[in-house]
């Protein structure tokens, strides 16, 4: 193993999290070292025409996901289960390369409830401490929303978010989200196209009494220029987002709008293909002294020593690192005590299909967000007194494309293959439409992330251990927002009206869900319950800090993004008063 020279600040992981880091960082001219395990994929044929419209190849065949031959998870739904490999994972995608998951997302960007970082204390005092189970460990971040509002303003800033405020200053706005967390500022750039599919929706709502309203988009609805100079193309609505990076700059991602300003400041490096394998820990001076990778391309093994180590890779592996290098304690379900891998959190979808022969909805005309959404039925936006569970979800209209592979909406009944549904196809492609549920998923003291006992990776390490099912708070939150979703689907009405299809337990790794996994690594003010402080830094290591989605103590209906995003940049500040003096912050 090669000993390097000792860097200021060591980044592991080359996504969003790590880029927004290095951008504050590096703009005051601190010395920043990412360590990204794939490649740029920028400049491949899977950022260019007429191979990114490869549904096989990058779709179907995962061709930005990371590769699990080289390692992937285990998995079982409880703690008296054993664990089995998961050879073939569908249910959520990790990325690989630079920009990570932020490459192949949709775009979809949310400022979470105002509540939701102190969630644990906003329902002890709406409906009292016996609502909350005694299996469900809810806790506060130990940070407000306020403190984070201008950072996710200034994401946005940089991303280009396409929407409409509902809620500036305190102050409702007509045609966004009533509930959403009061803005100081309006969306940078005015909303996508509504979608035919988006404009019944809209309109059933409306007379239903409820508040639709167009998602939240890092798609581009126009051209635009962030405040680094950095540029977006409009959107095509080319059906192409999820599990593709965009050819025409229209979908915000770390790799157009943040790596190359980093690549053009003199204190910032980038090291592709380096798989990093563990943190070297003084647990007697409660430090971590350097960072130890594999070059994937040479085989060798590196020592790189830093001043500052940060985590800001996926949930999965910001936990993986942490346990295998023995930092903290992990958590032991049976004893409820430890803290690494607990409140590992997933998300409870569902899905409703509508075929009419009467409207040509297009679905191949889309983009990663144009959904039309509801929030009343979301995380704690209606009176959960005497439902039985905590939590809610989004209901929307959405459309993102219509590949010819993957998209085929046929009603219920169709046989699997031959002439029927060969004609079944023709007959609906362009007359169905979805509505779709993203819902909330809190954390069950069953559901963790351990390191598996027997299974490794191609390296020799411990695989991590999903330990996840939807226990009975999700299953009945879906039963209710799903029946809620029905009756909209009723009121819109059709030809057909499918059936209810939810994430119900077992938990299924061969159906994609969402890729909006949290927890493992959790935020709080007592070192007794969290991973990290406030701050992010590591309670057991001042010089250790751990960003990303694995912070969060419960996962949200919202994706990850937007919270993530702002607390990236945060840190990144943060980071700027440590280096100038160490200690705890």
């Amino acid at each position: 193993m090669k000993k390097l020279a000792k860097k200021t600040v060591v980044i592991v992981g080359g996504g969003l999290s790590a880029g927004l880091v290095a951008r504050q960082l590096t703009a005051q001219g601190v010395e920043v070292l990412v360590l990204e395990r794939g490649g740029d994929r920028s400049q491949g044929p899977e950022a260019r025409l007429p191979s990114q419209r490869d549904e096989l190849r990058w779709d179907v065949n995962q061709g930005l996901i990371q590769d699990w031959s080289r390692e992937t998870y285990t998995a079982r739904h409880s703690s008296s289960e054993q664990a089995v490999p998961v050879r073939w994972m569908e249910a959520f995608l990790p990325g690989e390369g630079i920009g990570g998951a932020g490459n192949h997302w949709n775009g979809h960007t949310w400022r979470w409830a105002e509540y939701e970082p102190r969630l644990r204390s906003h329902y002890v005092e709406r409906y009292g401490k016996q609502a909350i189970p005694d299996t469900m460990p809810l806790q506060d971040w130990g940070v407000t929303y306020g403190e984070m509002e201008p950072y996710h303003e200034l994401f946005e800033q940089l991303f280009g978010l396409s929407g409409k405020a509902g809620n500036l200053k305190g102050q409702r706005q007509p045609g966004g989200n009533p509930f959403e967390a009061p803005r100081r500022t309006e969306y940078p750039q005015k909303p996508l196209e509504i979608t035919e599919a988006g404009v019944l929706f809209k309109t059933t709502c409306e007379t239903l009494g409820y508040h639709p309203f167009p998602i939240p988009a890092s798609n581009s609805s126009g051209s635009y220029t962030n405040p680094d100079g950095q540029k977006l193309g409009p959107c095509q609505y080319c059906g192409h987002c999820e599990r593709f990076i965009c050819e025409a700059s229209a979908k915000a991602s770390p790799e157009l709008l943040l790596y190359p300003v980093l690549r053009q400041r003199k204190s910032f490096e980038l090291r592709p293909h380096a798989h990093v394998l563990g943190i070297d820990y003084d647990a007697r001076s409660k430090r971590a002294r350097a960072v130890r990778y594999l070059d994937l391309r040479t085989g060798e093994v590196y020592e790189q020593p830093a001043d500052v180590v940060v985590l800001a890779a996926f949930t999965m592996t910001n936990t993986r690192l942490l346990l295998n290098s023995r930092i903290g304690r992990p958590y032991d379900p049976a004893t409820r005590r430890g803290v690494v891998g607990k409140n590992f959190c997933y998300q409870a979808n569902a899905s409703i299909d509508i075929f009419r022969k009467d409207h040509w909805f297009n679905p191949y005309f889309a983009s990663g967000c144009t959904t039309t959404a509801i929030d009343d039925f979301n995380n704690d936006n209606f009176d959960h007194r005497g439902l039985g569970f905590l939590g809610g979800g989004l209901i929307g209209a959405s459309q993102s494309g219509g590949r010819p592979i993957k998209t085929r909406r046929v009603p219920p009944g169709t046989p699997a293959w031959g002439t029927a549904w060969k004609q079944a196809n023709a007959d609906w492609y362009n007359h169905a439409m979805t509505l779709t549920i993203l819902g909330s998923c809190y954390p069950d003291h069953d559901n963790y992330l351990s390191l598996d006992p027997v299974h490794t990776d191609a390296f020799g390490q411990p695989l991590v251990r999903m330990t996840f099912d939807f226990r009975a708070n999700e299953q009945r939150m879906l039963a209710y927002v799903g029946a809620r979703m029905k009756a909209i689907a009723e009121a819109i009405g059709g030809d057909v009206i499918g059936p209810l299809n939810a994430s119900i337990a077992p938990f299924d790794t061969r159906n994609y869900q969402s890729t909006h996994i949290t927890g493992g690594t959790v935020m709080g003010a007592d070192p007794l319950n969290s991973v990290v402080s406030p701050h992010l830094q590591h309670w057991d290591a001042a010089n250790l800090f751990v960003v990303g989605a694995s912070v969060y103590d419960h996962n949200s209906s919202f994706n990850p993004t937007g919270p993530l995003a702002a607390l990236a940049l945060r840190l990144g500040d943060d980071l700027l008063r440590y280096v100038a003096r160490p200690g705890w912050l």
